[in-house]
């Protein structure tokens, strides 16, 4: 007679665990590596790489309704050789180009660095125009050092490297700026900016990140 106690006992604990199954299973989210929080660079990196039906991303559009020109752009090793020697490496990049019309001059921003709402290295130093410091060789690439950025391929060498766009006869090999953040903005317009000359456009004016040292 006890027996039918035990086997109904068995099933009772069997819906029971199946319904514990059925209840909390589905809430349980697998966790991936690296899906932690997004840097404003990985944020805005989404909506570079996000296309609306024109086949623009949304950065994109911005760049081209500020003024600015879309300049897609190759990394190269060795640009101080003959062009038949220069080294091409992994990883096309999207900087928006502005050009001042009454002086030709022109500054360029990674496309993430100018979208994004969000405060960024590159941004920080543009607004913060922190003074030039005491180096030798190249100002802009000295300063973008001081600044805590590196536009150095391999380090300091006879190398050299950058930011190719081989259709532009002017800014062929780029000086970007790169910070830790994956922020940019090219080299020269930052050190022209900490002197208070504005190379192609004033960035204050498009920057979506808001300048946080501005007087209210």
């Amino acid at each position: 007679m006890k027996r039918p106690v035990v086997s109904i006992s068995i099933v009772a604990l069997t819906i029971c665990i199946a319904f514990a199954i059925a209840v909390f299973l589905p809430a349980i989210q697998p966790v991936e590596a690296g899906s932690g929080p997004k840097t404003p660079a990985q944020d805005a990196a989404q909506s570079e790489n996000t296309h609306t039906q024109d086949g623009q991303s949304p950065a994109a559009a911005y760049c081209v309704s500020v003024g600015g020109e879309v300049d897609s752009r190759d990394p190269y090793y060795n640009t101080n050789d003959n062009e038949s020697n220069w080294f091409a490496l992994s990883g096309n990049r999207q900087f928006c180009k502005f050009t001042l019309k009454k002086d030709g001059s022109r500054i360029h921003v990674l496309l993430s660095t100018l979208y994004t709402e969000k405060p960024t290295l590159a941004a920080l130093a543009y607004y913060a125009k922190v003074q030039t410091g005491s180096c030798n060789g190249n100002p802009a690439s000295c300063y973008c050092s001081l600044l805590g950025g590196t536009d150095l391929f391999g380090g300091i060498n006879l190398n050299g490297g950058g930011w190719v766009q081989k259709s532009d006869p002017i800014d062929t090999v780029l000086e970007a700026c790169i910070f830790p953040d994956m922020s940019s903005i090219d080299s020269w317009g930052l050190t022209y900016h900490s002197a208070g000359i504005v190379r192609g456009k004033d960035l204050s004016k498009v920057l979506r990140y808001q300048n946080p040292y501005a007087s209210k």
